[in-house]
């Protein structure tokens, strides 16, 4: 895949800080929504203690508000661990070299360490056939950290069918974008012949672990590339962990699979203590994406 150069509206590094904002019906929509989300039956039933652990928190200092617990607790099968509203760039690596990651809705930041988590190393990853034809015409462009405002946006948009709610609010992308400016979060950019963005994902690179957060395609296999290239990417730097957070259909088609809580701490323990590769990233041309992993062509 070759790199491209430029883009109408793209940003240079050491840019200021995008706008980050959502409107007032929005904002409505999403407190509306995010506050009907426990509700339903599958999660009612840990209304109570996320109740009880936010009423806790609005009574500690204002210190002890910005620190994940010292001795978190993983509550249920989604393993809530603790609030914390901390979302700075210290902070945010620190809590997700513990293997906990902010998820929130409304209300204050609450920290996450599902029971069972969604891994995949790499080198595993599955290629479709149709999609690797799409590789070899080259019908899509792929670049890295050359829209990350762009692709953080695109991930919070409502999508067709899909039940109009994110938990990629405004002071989440602020906090990715200032780990972006830091060289830690990264976005992969799905582009069209007309130059136009049509897919892509980002996340969190820790030594060799990339974390992902989401993903967009605005036509069919745009995502589906995006994470094929940045995983040829990532097992040539040497990463041997790409982390999904939960499992879903989409990320199984990927290559994921789950590992439990304790299983997938140790392997971060392992993956994070290599080398990182912090700073802006960039495809590389000498790769071959298209005939990369045959062996793990479907």
């Amino acid at each position: 895949m070759n790199a491209v150069v430029s883009y109408p509206g793209l940003r240079e590094e050491g840019s200021t800080r995008p706008a980050f904002s959502e409107s007032t019906s929005a904002r409505l929509r999403r407190v509306t929504l995010g506050t009907a989300y426990p509700l339903k039956p599958k999660r009612l039933s840990r209304v109570p203690l996320i109740g009880l652990i936010t009423l806790r928190h609005l009574f500690k200092n204002a210190d002890e508000r910005c620190r994940i617990p010292a001795s978190p607790l993983a509550y249920g099968d989604e393993g809530l661990v603790g609030i914390c509203n901390d979302l700075s760039v210290e902070n945010m690596l620190s809590g997700y070299r513990q293997g906990f990651f902010p998820f929130s809705h409304v209300g204050p930041m609450k920290w996450w360490s599902p029971d069972v988590r969604a891994v995949m190393d790499p080198q595993d990853t599955p290629i479709p056939k149709n999609v690797r034809r799409l590789l070899r015409r080259r019908t899509f462009r792929v670049t890295f950290d050359r829209a990350f405002d762009s692709v953080i946006k695109a991930c919070a948009e409502p999508r067709p069918g899909k039940t109009p709610l994110t938990w990629i609010t405004p002071a989440m992308m602020r906090a990715f974008w200032d780990l972006h400016e830091a060289g830690h979060a990264h976005s992969v950019e799905v582009w069209d012949s007309d130059d136009r963005l049509v897919g892509g994902l980002y996340g969190l690179a820790i030594g060799g672990v990339f974390f992902g957060e989401s993903h967009f395609s605005r036509v069919d296999h745009a995502s589906k590339v995006a994470s094929i290239v940045l995983n040829c990417h990532l097992h040539h730097w040497g990463f041997g962990l790409r982390d999904g957070k939960w499992l879903s259909p989409h990320l199984e088609s990927l290559g994921f699979e789950l590992f439990s809580r304790e299983g997938f701490k140790r392997l971060l323990s392992v993956h994070t203590a290599k080398p990182g590769r912090i700073g802006r990233w960039e495809v590389d041309e000498a790769l071959d994406v298209a005939n990369w992993n045959t062996t793990h062509e479907s």
